[in-house]
């Protein structure tokens, strides 16, 4: 069976299609024609003229739906947080852990292995390997650095589905780099302390990207620019950033932007209030907090730091949404999804002119 959805104004990823429709089949893009050119017998939604674009993707992102995911892992809690998450907008995510106590991530490695789903990317471990000086919101006491020995652990639990590490370059090693990078995992560079000629060294060793870029590293100083200043003059390395206005001044953020370009991408970064457990995030107006009133995390989704950053950021809409699909996509390699072509998912959301979510689709499935 073909779906259509007609008279949509078409963010492809590369351009803009006014006017066309968009044909679905067996969960994957089968063209862009005309509205004329749609199949008789297609079954037809009229987006009449609202804008579609790929689905977000989000790679860090801790819970959503009222679930923490790691304050308490369980299939219950993992498929709250997941169908959350689609429902926002989003239809790709890494499910991401906080510097945390070993059980809790094999017990979370089980999970997921057990329960797939199509929109659940894999796992992201932001920690333990950071420089406590940078722990921002993690727990002082479980940080350390990486050993040969523990990464083949967790790649062993993991089962594949670990797919993205945040560790500190300086507290690693060129081994532990070749090993992530053997087994796939895209590493990225944050909670770090380290000089522009230490991640550089990094970047050249492996590591793909930098986490919430400004946000527990080492400053941009001008006797040494440190991790930003190194993703800024990287040639390849890309960059996450927190859209929210309170993670990064906004103009931090246009600085970022106009020295990386297409390497800047979104995360969210998103947690849920938890009054118990190792993390206990406390919601406070835009923002969450440990008790004590260290930032701990983002209240956003994914489509309204796209908006903030159109009305704040002074970037086109364009440019925005590809931040949010497009570019994400590139750092994890995918080429199916992050745009609009033949043969990608129909992962998809439909936004109105004041880029509100309207609709989104899960493979070609339309969420309710």
């Amino acid at each position: 069976m073909i779906t259509a959805i007609n008279n949509a104004t078409i963010y492809t990823g590369e351009q803009v299609l006014q006017g066309q429709s968009l044909l679905i089949g067996n969960g994957r893009i089968l063209d862009v024609v005309s509205n004329d050119a749609v199949p008789a017998d297609a079954t037809v939604t009229d987006a009449s003229g609202h804008l579609l674009n790929a689905g977000f993707i989000d790679l860090q992102i801790y819970g959503a739906g009222g679930y923490l995911f790691s304050n308490a892992p369980s299939p219950a809690a993992l498929q709250a947080v997941t169908n959350a998450i689609v429902r926002s907008g989003t239809t790709t995510y890494m499910l991401t852990f906080a510097t945390n106590e070993m059980d809790i991530y094999l017990k979370s490695f089980e999970i997921v292995q057990q329960h797939p789903h199509p929109a659940l990317a894999g796992i992201h471990l932001e920690g333990p390997y950071f420089n406590p000086v940078k722990r921002g919101a993690h727990i002082a006491h479980l940080i350390r650095n990486p050993t040969v020995q523990e990464i083949n652990s967790l790649l062993s639990a993991a089962g594949g589905t670990l797919k993205m590490m945040t560790l500190a370059p300086e507290v690693t090693n060129d081994e532990v780099l070749r090993l992530l990078n053997d087994h796939g995992v895209i590493i990225s560079a944050g909670h770090s302390n380290a000089t522009f000629s230490k991640a550089m060294h990094g970047f050249a060793n492996g590591i793909r990207t930098v986490t919430h870029l400004f946000n527990a590293m080492s400053p941009l100083h001008h006797r040494d620019t440190g991790l930003p200043g190194a993703a800024f003059l990287s040639d390849h390395a890309y960059a996450s950033i927190i859209p929210d206005g309170v993670h990064v001044d906004w103009q931090a953020f246009r600085v970022a932007k106009q020295m990386m370009g297409r390497r800047l991408f979104f995360i969210t970064d998103a947690v849920q209030e938890v009054l118990q457990g190792p993390y206990m995030h406390v919601r406070k107006s835009d923002r969450y907090t440990l008790p004590d009133g260290t930032l701990s995390g983002s209240c956003i989704t994914m489509v309204e730091g796209v908006r903030n950053a159109v009305k704040f950021g002074s970037v086109s809409l364009e440019e925005a949404l590809r931040m949010a699909s497009l570019y994400p996509a590139e750092v994890m390699g995918a080429t199916d999804i992050g745009r609009i072509q033949k043969g990608a998912r129909a992962n998809l959301v439909m936004l109105n002119e004041e880029l509100e979510l309207k609709k989104v689709w899960l493979e070609g499935r339309e969420i309710a």
